[in-house]
C-alpha cells in the first residue's frame, strides 16, 4: 500500500495538462444542502473552470434524498432512483469513453451502506479504476461493532481493492486502510475565500457577545449543548456581575420533529427566547453577514460520521474564535493546542470556553490556518494531482 500525504508537498497552481483525465462523478450536488454536497459543487465547477488541471468531469447527479430529514432512510422510490443513476453512468461510461468511477462511500447507516453494496456491484464492473473520497467518517469503527458482523463481508466485497483513497484526515485514514485501497492520499476539504479583504473587526455590539451555531439542528450536532452552554454563561457572567452576556443565533434545519418540539420547549422557558434565536437554512450573503457579525462561532457537535465540516472552515476563513469539540477529525484541523476544544456532551466546559474565546481570542490565527490548508486552490490541485497519478 503507498501513503501519501499532500501537505507535506509544496503548493503549486498545476500545469495545463494536455490530455484531461476523465471522471465519472457518481455523487449529488445541492440540494439537499450539507458539507458533502457543497464539495462535490465546487469539484465539478472547479475541474469544468479551469482546464489546466486536467480533469473532465462526467456527472451523474445521484441525488437519492431530496430533503435533509430524508438522508439515510429509506424509501421505496429510492431503488428506482439507484437503477437509473447507475444505467446514466454505464452509459456515459462508453459514450464518452470515461473509465475512472468516483464515488463517495456511506457512513455507518445500514440502508446506506446497502446502496453501497447495489450501485458499486452495477457499476464497478465496467470501469477500469476506482476512486473513493471519504467525507464521512467511522464506517471502519461502525463495521467493527458486533452488531454489524453480518454486514462485513459484503461491504468489503463492494468497497475493497480501490485505486485510490481520499481521506480527509489522519483519523479518517483508517476508513480507507480498512478496505486496502491500492493507494491513500490525504486531501482537506477547501472553499473559496469567501471574505478576501479580511480584516477582522469586532462588531459594535456593546457588552453583547453573539454566539452563532451554523448546521443541521439536530442533538448530535451539538445544538442543545450550545443552547445549555450559552445559558449557563449568562449565568456565570450575572454571578460574577459582569456587564457581559451572550446572544445565541441559530441558523439551520431542523433534521427531526422530535428535536423541534424539544426547542420550542426549551425557548418557552423563563425568558430564553430573548436569548436564542432561530433563522431556518440560510446560505449566500445572509450567510455571510451572519460570520460577520458573529463574535464566536460555536459547534459542539458528535455527530457519528462527523469527519471535516465545512462550518467550521468557513468560520476559519472569517477569522472567528471557535467552540467546538475533540470528537473525530476536529482537532486536527485547528492549530495544535488550540484552547477552544472541548470534550463533547459538556455544556459547562462550553460555557467557559465561550466566555474564554470571546474575550481573549481575535481569530487571526484561524484565519491564516484557514490560508494555508482548506482554500479552494489548494484542495483542488492536491485533487488533480491525486487523480493524474
Amino acid at each position: 500500500m503507498f501513503l501519501d500525504d499532500p501537505r507535506q508537498r509544496p503548493f503549486t497552481v498545476p500545469r495545463r495538462q494536455t490530455t484531461a483525465v476523465k471522471l465519472l462523478v457518481f455523487a449529488h450536488t445541492p440540494p439537499p444542502h450539507h458539507g458533502q454536497s457543497q464539495m462535490v459543487r465546487l469539484l465539478l465547477e472547479g475541474f469544468a473552470n479551469d482546464p489546466a488541471y486536467g480533469i473532465e468531469c462526467h456527472h451523474v447527479n445521484a441525488r437519492f434524498s431530496d430533503r435533509v430529514e430524508d438522508i439515510g432512510g429509506f424509501q421505496p422510490g429510492k431503488i428506482f432512483r439507484l437503477l437509473k443513476f447507475c444505467a446514466q453512468a454505464v452509459w456515459l461510461r462508453f459514450r464518452h469513453g470515461v473509465k475512472n468511477f468516483y464515488y463517495i462511500p456511506a457512513p455507518g447507516k445500514r440502508s446506506a451502506v446497502y446502496r453501497d453494496w447495489l450501485v458499486l456491484l452495477l457499476c464497478r464492473p465496467f470501469f477500469r479504476r476506482i476512486i473513493f473520497h471519504w467525507h464521512a467518517a467511522g464506517l471502519a469503527e461502525w463495521l467493527a461493532r458486533p452488531a454489524q458482523k453480518h454486514l462485513r463481508g459484503p461491504t468489503g466485497l463492494a468497497l475493497r481493492g480501490a485505486d485510490l483513497s481520499i481521506a480527509l484526515s489522519e483519523y479518517n485514514r483508517a476508513d480507507a486502510e480498512r478496505f486496502s485501497a491500492r493507494k491513500i492520499t490525504i486531501i482537506h476539504n477547501g472553499i473559496p475565500d469567501p471574505c478576501p479583504d479580511f480584516t477582522r473587526v469586532k462588531p459594535s455590539s456593546g457588552n453583547v457577545v453573539n454566539v452563532l451555531f451554523l448546521a443541521l439542528c439536530s442533538r448530535e450536532k451539538g445544538l442543545f449543548d450550545a443552547i445549555n452552554g450559552v445559558l449557563l454563561a449568562n449565568r456565570t457572567l450575572a454571578a460574577q456581575s459582569s456587564p457581559m452576556s451572550l446572544r445565541l443565533t441559530i441558523a439551520g434545519n431542523f433534521v427531526t420533529d422530535a428535536d423541534r418540539a424539544e426547542f420550542d420547549r426549551l425557548l418557552a422557558q423563563d425568558d430564553n427566547s430573548k436569548i436564542v434565536r432561530h433563522l431556518g437554512f440560510v446560505d449566500g450573503e445572509k450567510k455571510s453577514a451572519l460570520l460577520r457579525e458573529a463574535d464566536v462561532f460555536c459547534f459542539p457537535t458528535f455527530y457519528p460520521n462527523e469527519n471535516q465540516p465545512v462550518n467550521l472552515i468557513e468560520a476559519m476563513a472569517f477569522g472567528l474564535p471557535i467552540v467546538t469539540t475533540r470528537w473525530r477529525s476536529l482537532p486536527e484541523m485547528l492549530p495544535r493546542d488550540y484552547p477552544g476544544l472541548v470534550p463533547p456532551r459538556s455544556p459547562e466546559a462550553i460555557a467557559k470556553a465561550l466566555i474564554d474565546r470571546a474575550t481573549a481570542d481575535t481569530g487571526r490565527e484561524l484565519r491564516e490556518n484557514f490560508l494555508q490548508r482548506f482554500t479552494l486552490k489548494r484542495h483542488l490541485a492536491a485533487l488533480a494531482e491525486a487523480l493524474r497519478t
